[in-house]
């Protein structure tokens, strides 16, 4: 069995030594702490709407083991704003996640055939390749600088501004003003400390061994919980040849028996010749279901695990903190260059967390399934869920999702009430494949822009807007953009039009003439019949409280929920 843990890095696409102090800018808009995933992610954000960014990261190389596995259509969606896609990063999409016990067989299924929003339902993939495109992507910009090497050590908050202290290469101390910080440096935050922040919530007694291996001779094609009360198994396929196998430990077994080669190969022998394979990681883990109480203080906001950990019984901790900058990164950006309100960023707090939570307390239902404390516990848990599919609406919900919490806001950035659709203010706008005037297909996010979108479902809403309402919108970064039924082919019309070849909005979200605002994030702020359009627009730019009067000269100020 060869093993692989400690292999030579790769050689890596974008990976800048930590330049000396200075070379370092001493001010920046947006400090980010941490170049995982997620503080790449909001980088890579915060530089494309043109925001000047610090990365800090005390590590010097990408970290090759993998770590996350697991992302849904939602997290892909927010990929590709980064612009990582198909191309840009390798994945496997998996058909279903099945639950097996060794009384009932399998007591249950979950159904993540297809796709969503344009992307597959589920897939696995490999960390390291994602860290890789993201820092490929941060390339093309020129107003982010990365500091590898670089410690984080402290910061004064002021009124209108952040001071921050970075340990740097030669055991110089460089100090850079900044007017917000993004602390996405993990569990073991130290931005999180230094804003006094608990980090309140369960560790799990059990301890787990993750064993990572690549060159499998023939993998599964899904993901499989082996529900056995002695030694529950997680079990799935990745990229590459690549399995995870998760086994939870018996009482008084040690880690170092469990990473031992000797132990792993009685572990794995029931799948597979362990000689035929590399090990890349074998490790032991206790898992932790927490959140701290706000996701904010002042000008410093937290972000992914340095907010809050998922255990990974359902595969959402990277996606959690994908969300987290997707939904902060454009309110960031739209305060710094004065097109809405610092007001705006309380936001963040009140629509993640609620979120966070929700996600958290069904990966603790989950792993209630996985792990069951003995035999009678697994016998009535797994019974019930077997007698569950035999009722198909309970049989849906839990076999197509419907136990998923929905990304969607009780309180935030949107204005109140209902419009008379389908659509929901406050959640994200569905996503489907559209096509242009000269026969271009595209996913609708791309057509939609960086920005705010006015969007008109069967009308043209560029001609309705008055001349102020028009020049307020695009000042705050907005477009205008008309979705048509399929074959409505307006080629003389005059503004931006797209055909919806999948009928995802025209009619199976809104009816014909409606007309919705939607922020950076996809999230729909505002809708209503398209003759509203100006008084749309006109609630949405007031309630993001754009500066220079914008918003307020032109209509009362809406209110967010």
């Amino acid at each position: 069995m060869e093993t692989a843990v400690q292999e030579a890095q790769e050689a890596l696409p974008f990976a800048p030594q930590c330049a000396p102090a200075p070379d370092l800018p001493s001010a920046v808009d947006v400090l980010v702490v941490g170049f995982g995933p997620v503080g790449a992610m909001a980088a890579n954000l915060l530089a494309r709407y043109g925001v000047r960014v610090l990365v800090v990261e005390k590590s010097t190389e990408i970290f090759m083991a993998p770590r996350a596995i697991a992302l849904d259509n939602e997290a892909l969606r927010i990929l590709q704003l980064a612009g990582i896609g198909e191309r840009e990063l390798d994945t496997i999409a998996i058909p279903f996640v099945r639950m097996r016990s060794p009384v009932f067989g399998e007591f249950a299924r979950v159904n993540t055939l297809g796709g969503a929003d344009g992307h597959p339902k589920l897939v696995t993939f490999y960390q390291p390749d994602l860290e890789r495109s993201l820092r490929r992507q941060l390339q093309q910009y020129d107003g982010v600088h990365i500091a590898l090497g670089a410690e984080f050590m402290g910061l004064e908050a002021s009124e209108d501004h952040v001071v921050a202290s970075v340990a740097v290469a030669g055991g110089q101390t460089h100090r850079v003003r900044a007017r917000y910080v993004i602390g996405a440096d993990g569990a073991s935050s130290v931005v999180r400390g230094l804003i006094g922040q608990a980090f309140k919530g369960k560790t799990f007694a059990e301890d787990w061994l993750i064993v990572d291996a690549r060159n499998v001779p023939r993998p599964i094609d899904h993901v499989e919980f082996l529900c056995n009360h002695r030694r529950p198994t997680p079990h799935m396929t990745a990229p590459g040849g690549r399995e995870r196998w998760e086994f939870m430990l018996s009482p008084g077994e040690t880690r170092a028996e469990m990473e031992s080669d000797e132990r792993i190969r009685t572990l794995l022998k029931p799948w597979c010749n362990v000689d035929d394979i590399v090990i890349e990681r074998k490790a032991v883990y206790r898992f932790h279901a927490r959140v701290v109480d706000t996701f904010s203080k002042g000008r410093v906001f937290l972000a992914g695990d340095a907010a809050h950990i998922t255990p990974p019984f359902v595969g959402q901790g990277l996606v959690a903190g994908l969300r987290d900058v997707a939904n902060l990164c454009w309110k960031l950006a739209w305060v710094v260059h004065g097109r809405a309100a610092p007001g705006i960023l309380d936001s963040y707090d009140r629509e993640r967390r609620p979120h966070a939570k929700a996600m958290i307390n069904l990966a603790k239902f989950m792993g209630k399934l996985v792990m069951p404390r003995n035999a009678g516990v697994a016998l009535i848990t797994h019974g019930l869920m077997r007698l569950v599919r035999l009722v198909p609406p309970l049989r849906t919900q839990l076999e197509e999702l419907g136990i998923k919490p929905k990304n969607a806001f009780a309180r935030g950035l949107f204005v109140t009430g209902k419009g008379g659709s389908r659509l929901r203010r406050g959640a994200v706008l569905a996503q489907g494949w559209v096509r242009g005037r000269d026969g271009t297909t595209r996913l609708s996010d791309e057509v939609f822009g960086a920005g705010l979108a006015l969007i008109g479902f069967g009308h043209d809403l560029s001609t309705q807007l008055d001349a102020d309402t028009a020049k307020a919108f695009a000042a705050a970064g907005g477009k205008v953009v008309q979705i048509t039924h399929r074959g409505q082919r307006l080629h003389v019309a005059p503004g931006e039009h797209w055909e919806d070849l999948e009928g995802v909005f025209l009619p199976r979200s809104v009816p014909f003439g409606w007309a919705a605002v939607i922020r950076p994030d996809r999230t729909i702020v505002h809708d209503g019949p398209a003759r509203d359009a100006v008084r749309l627009v006109r609630e949405s730019l007031a309630l993001l409280g754009a500066s220079a009067g914008q918003a307020s000269s032109l209509a009362p100020v809406a209110r967010a929920a």
